[in-house]
């Protein structure tokens, strides 16, 4: 009724000329003589046009996109225009599936660091050093014996990760006759010639992650999001078969970039304006996790990392119950590559260690989300808000406490990625024949 009016008003406007009224009459007739319900189905098209439109400048306006300029932004468009024509019978999940499913691997930004290699015959002291410098978690290890027409399986053998040297050094260590609660541990080890003259490829067999799984060029978006969340794969190198290289490597952490790059699109936001309590998130509650007082030896909180194969866990308060920091595998390099920070220290416990470390930033960094003590969330948050946090403080996992503070659980990336899509029955078929172990929980 409101449209008629309109139209009846501007006819009566002195400033339209007659073919101007009698075209305006003439729309006023047909519209008028149609189906009401079509003109609704039209006006709610238009509406929701009309807030695609509102959802696009708002990120050309964002400075996270750079007004739509960057690589992970015009990836999150070509889904939305993958989402548009989807059937309207299917779910958003299976939408999602379907438009992941349609985009290539090759399409994903690449990596920064991609040129970043350990030759098979450094050191472990070496790689360290490497990774720390390029603020790196971990690299490709190309064998330096391979021909230089070798194929890509043979010019890699796999993919050093920093926790992954540091169990191994913890592991060998354990029999040594040393004190492993104080710091003279820490400065054997890193004077050592285990960690000086061991090399890189004599090491390799140990990693759980090498050989690593890679994926092709002609391989899915869905098929990544899947290997990198249901598979716990934390990195997946994509390999160009012709050039016996490796073209990228794809992190969780990128994929939640590129997701937040995706704010104010549809699809995102169809997804991302739940609440985590809607997507059955956190899945770890605070019963089930791993954690470790303020007052205990922080080497027993990497221990506790390396025996149960997580990447961090949470100190908390001798309560138990209220979260005052967090410890991750990385965090280890502190102890070998900046042994200033503990050497004063007879006995370093998890909280001293939080504490030297944040120190030692504040003087030599300046910025890290370690500075900002224990970064958190609560159930009811939007995925959206977490994913914005997780990508701005560059963290690999996220507490939820309750009003109080209280610890209810953690969120890590994988989680995220974990709820963005799902797994078809038999989707994977023989992918994994040979390669890696299946989940207890796969269905294919």
């Amino acid at each position: 009724m409101q449209d008629r009016c309109t139209l009846t008003d501007a006819c009566t406007t002195e400033s339209f000329d007659w073919p101007s009224r009698l075209l305006l009459s003439f729309a006023i007739v047909v519209a008028r003589q149609r189906d009401p319900r079509r003109v609704a189905e039209e006006i709610e098209s238009q509406q929701a046009s009309q807030s695609q439109n509102r959802a696009y400048r708002e990120m050309e306006e964002s400075p996270r996109s750079g007004g739509m300029s960057s690589p992970e932004a015009k990836l999150g468009l070509r889904v939305e225009d993958l989402w548009d024509i989807q059937e309207p019978q299917l779910t958003p999940s299976e939408k999602l599936n379907s438009c992941f499913e349609s985009i290539s691997v090759t399409s994903f930004p690449s990596a920064p660091s991609l040129q970043v290699e350990i030759k098979s015959d450094s050191s472990l002291a070496e790689a360290i050093q490497e990774l720390s410098k390029h603020k790196l978690l971990s690299a490709p290890v190309c064998n330096v014996e391979a021909p230089e027409d070798a194929s890509w399986i043979d010019r890699y053998i796999g993919i050093v990760e920093f926790a992954g040297i540091v169990q191994w050094l913890l592991e060998q260590s354990e029999g040594a006759s040393v004190d492993m609660t104080g710091g003279g541990f820490f400065e054997n080890l890193i004077s050592s010639n285990l960690y000086k003259n061991t090399k890189v490829k004599d090491i390799s067999g140990s990693f759980r992650w090498a050989p690593f799984l890679a994926l092709q060029k002609s391989d899915n978006f869905l098929t990544m999001l899947l290997l990198l969340s249901k598979y716990k794969m934390k990195s997946l190198p994509v390999v160009d078969l012709g050039e016996g290289k490796i073209d990228n490597v794809i992190t969780q952490a990128a994929v939640v970039h590129m997701l937040a790059e995706c704010v104010g699109l549809h699809w995102f936001e169809n997804w991302g304006t739940k609440k985590l309590y809607q997507l059955g998130l956190p899945t770890m509650k605070s019963g089930q996790l791993i954690k470790v007082c303020g007052d205990e030896p922080v080497l027993g909180a990497f221990r506790l990392l390396r025996q149960r194969g997580i990447g961090g866990l949470p100190v908390v308060e001798s309560s138990g119950k209220k979260p005052i920091g967090n410890i991750s595998m990385r965090d280890v390099q502190f102890l070998l590559t900046v042994p200033e920070i503990y050497k004063n220290e007879r006995s370093i416990t998890a909280k001293e260690f939080l504490m030297a470390v944040r120190s030692y930033l504040e003087k030599h960094q300046g910025a890290s989300p370690m500075l900002r003590g224990t970064i958190s969330c609560r159930k009811d948050d939007t995925v959206k808000e977490v994913i914005l946090k997780l990508d701005s403080e560059k963290i690999q996992r996220i507490y939820v406490v309750n009003e109080g503070g209280d610890l209810e659980g953690v969120i890590t990336l994988r989680d995220i990625i974990s709820k963005l899509v799902h797994e078809p029955r038999g989707y994977f078929g023989d992918f994994f024949d040979g390669v890696t172990p299946l989940p207890p929980n796969s269905r294919v």
